[in-house]
């Protein structure tokens, strides 16, 4: 077998990673922070049940969860950390409390001697681990009981109306009465409690919290371990001889490349349109409306950080609060993105076979409609959840889950499973008679296949958790859904389908197509397997994640650290001969991808990714500096550029006027540039600084994000946002015009024949 080294290696690396992946799974569920049957004083009150622990768990997911600030540094970035937070205002309540029963003044007016004392006190308590694994219970002090409801009664004025604590609550983008129901505000600061105890309480015969030592905070001397220190600099060196060995690897095979004839005719022009691949053409309508709805979305969701309950005066969170634009901004994103990449699947599978299936017209329309229901109902879903307008069972099954990236309902994550299984079928059924034929690329049709199952398998990992799983053990399925399925997975479609369009129009050869799809796949899966865990150094785990996650996180970054040279090669091709100019457009959109999978998955994802990086930097705005470059600059150029494609197959008939597009092109990505340099990354540099100051919760606190200089850093935004927005409107109206025909124009006589079979029409 021609390829069977490369097969093989990339078995190994797949069965070996997801081995250590499964078993460090089994570890968490073994070493999460435990859950208390009882939160009690040591003179028998109760304050917290296992019950209202968990009910507070799915009140905060009812009201948006990850949306609404962050727990464990994971979600929002408007309103505070909620562990952080807990976690502070519980150690200054019981310093002042102290400092009052002691010294009759409040802890601010002792003396230096005096406050340390009263330091030591306080991480004392807070610290040791009184959870009795007997009994169930945690045993708390009088003292700290007396905190722990002077914090509660502080997060029930914040959730509820206490006009006191309106600038606050504006400052936090949360709108009055955001739980109505007092005995669920109850409930969620039992949760809040748990989460911030988990972060203050060493693990058992271990002088090291479950969260290992994270947030940062002084007052109970929180503060990176030597494991934390360790392996960041383990993860550097891993970083270095990672791109060390690929540069060797590329520098010794550079003589081995081979020249490739490249066609006088478009060799696409041989390419029967299927009824099938016609009706592909609406998924491409419905990618720009939900593109250019989830910007507008975007533009409320940067709006509320500088003008909380409205948007210039107007009160619009009375109907869409914070919540629900930034739920809706992040899934529009995914969905709009999943949904390029999937009709380019349906598009490409009978153009590889030549072979329509009976009945695949027909499934495309089922599929199609299933994709509308599915947005409709889940973004309805989760406006009614976060507006408490649901019971808390159905608000997990239809609203909202609270998870960030997998936001929606039970009910619509299973139709969405059932909906990409439905995709694997009618791709997998027109891809098999290519499959049975010998040919140079089966092997690279077989790659394709494949990430199509990883695609529809891999999202069942978000059915793994319920509405009362340990948080520790969500997270850790969740990134199998945001990391594996995204990051991992579809990053291998994208290698097999571009390799194919590439070598399908004979601008490179099938061998070397395949050679380097199979490379890529195994190198990116070799890091970014294992690498998930970087996600997880401080949501409960124990330090071997850390270790993993470090090391493996940097290996992610090495096959994206040599992608220039993909770039240069991509628009190298764009010019060889005079047929292949027309799909330069879509082929500099794969440039982009390569330029920010380079910078925002490369250099802005390691950025973060060492341990010591991430302690201070969790749950700040560098976090979304990599999620906007990343998102948008790698997987959503990559599903307008596969978009491009296939409309440009369609219409081969007529030139495209493309001055709009390139235009859109630019824009666009000098706008997501701007958006990032002029605002987020100084804000995150910002808030970095304060939290290697002051701890997490200052750089996260109101406080800290109403300064004059943030602010101003926040209105920033504005003009990258502008920039962007207006080249999204120029792609739709680009896009559009191809229907109107406004955006092309026709052909003059060529050397090749022309097909009038392309016609841009839905069927």
């Amino acid at each position: 077998m021609r390829y069977a080294k490369l097969w093989y290696g990339l078995a190994v690396v797949v069965l070996l990673s997801f081995a250590v992946l499964g078993y460090y799974g089994f570890e968490i569920y073994q070493q999460a922070p435990p859950i208390p049957q009882r939160v009690v004083t040591t003179q028998g009150e109760v304050l917290f049940t296992r019950e209202q622990i968990q009910q507070g768990q799915s009140v905060w997911q009812s009201m948006g969860g990850q949306e609404v600030g962050s727990i464990w540094g994971h979600g929002a970035y408007v309103a505070p950390d909620w562990s952080a937070d807990w976690l502070h205002r519980e150690a200054v309540a019981m310093l002042n409390i102290l400092a009052q029963q002691r010294y009759g003044v409040s802890f601010e007016n002792l003396s230096a001697d005096q406050q340390a004392s009263l330091k030591e006190q306080v991480k004392r308590e807070i610290r040791t681990n009184t959870y009795n694994p007997r009994t169930g219970d945690i045993v708390v002090s009088p003292l700290r009981a007396q905190a722990i409801r002077r914090v509660s009664a502080h997060y029930a004025a914040l959730f509820g109306d206490d006009p006191s604590l309106q600038t606050l609550r504006e400052d936090y983008a949360i709108p009055p009465n955001s739980v109505p129901d007092p005995q669920r505000r109850s409930t969620m600061s039992a949760f809040f409690f748990w989460t911030a105890w988990a972060c203050g309480t060493n693990r058992p015969h271990s002088n090291v919290t479950y969260t290992n030592n994270w947030p940062h905070e002084p007052l109970i001397d929180n503060h990176p371990t030597g494991s934390i220190l360790l392996w960041s600099i383990i993860s550097v060196f891993a970083l270095l001889a990672g791109v060390g060995g690929m540069v060797w690897y590329f520098a010794s095979r550079r003589q081995e490349d081979e020249e490739v004839l490249i066609p006088k005719e478009n060799p696409l022009h041989g390419i029967q349109m299927t009824p099938s691949m016609h009706a592909t053409i609406k998924y491409f309508w419905v990618v720009i409306a939900l593109f250019l709805i989830q910007v507008v979305f975007g533009i409320l969701t940067a709006h509320y950080s500088v003008e909380g309950l409205g948007f210039f005066g107007i009160p619009l969170a009375r109907y869409l609060p914070y919540a629900v634009v930034r739920t809706w901004h992040v899934q529009l994103g995914i969905f709009w993105i999943a949904t390029a990449w999937l009709a380019t699947g349906l598009f490409v599978a009978p153009a590889v076979s030549g072979y329509e299936p009976k009945f695949q017209k027909l499934g495309v329309h089922l599929l199609f409609t299933a994709l509308l229901v599915l947005v409709v109902g889940s973004m309805a879903g989760q406006w009614l959840s976060i507006q408490q307008r649901l019971g808390l069972d159905l608000s997990f099954w239809f609203g909202h889950q609270g998870y960030e990236y997998v936001d929606l309902g039970r009910f619509w994550q299973i139709l969405l499973l059932v909906g990409l299984l439905l995709w694997l079928g009618l791709v997998g059924r027109a891809l098999l008679p290519a499959l049975r034929t010998r040919s140079d690329s089966r092997s690279l049709q077989a790659l394709f296949l494949m990430s199509a199952l990883a695609i529809s398998a891999f999202y069942s990992a978000g059915l793994m958790w319920g509405r009362h799983t340990h948080l520790a053990l969500a997270e850790y399925w969740r990134w199998w859904v945001v990391h594996l399925w995204v990051e991992g997975f579809f990053e291998v479609f994208a290698t097999a389908v571009i390799a194919f369009l590439f070598s399908r129009m004979e601008l490179v050869k099938v061998a070397t197509a395949t050679s380097a799809a199979l490379f890529t796949a195994i190198t990116y899966l070799t890091g970014g397997i294992i690498g998930t865990m970087h996600h997880l150094y401080f949501t409960g785990t124990p330090t071997a994640v850390l270790a993993w996650g470090a090391t493996f996180s940097a290996l992610e970054v090495v096959p994206l650290v040599l992608v220039g040279f993909e770039a240069y090669k991509n628009l190298k091709l764009s010019t060889v001969r005079p047929w292949v100019r027309a799909f330069q457009m879509p082929i500099l959109f794969f440039v982009g991808v390569a330029f920010w999978n380079m910078v925002g998955a490369g250099l802005f994802g390691f950025l973060i990714n060492p341990p010591i990086a991430l302690y201070y930097m969790q749950g700040l705005n560098t976090t979304p500096v990599h999620g906007h470059t990343a998102l948008f600059g790698v997987y959503g150029l990559l599903g307008l550029g596969l978009m491009l494609f296939c409309l440009r197959a369609f219409t081969l008939h007529r030139e495209w006027d493309v001055r709009l597009l390139r235009f859109a092109f630019w824009a666009m990505n000098i706008g997501l540039s701007l958006m990032v340099l002029l605002s987020l990354l100084p804000i995150g540099l910002l808030q970095t600084a304060a939290s290697v100051e002051h701890g997490l919760w200052y750089a996260r606190s109101a406080e800290f994000l109403q300064t004059p200089l943030i602010q101003t850093l926040r209105w920033m935004r504005v003009i990258g946002d502008t920039v962007f927005t207006v080249g999204a409107v120029a792609l739709a109206w680009f896009v559009v015009g191809l229907h109107t025909g406004r955006s092309m124009q026709p052909l003059e006589e060529r050397a090749y024949p022309v097909s009038r079979e392309h016609e841009l029409v839905p069927r």
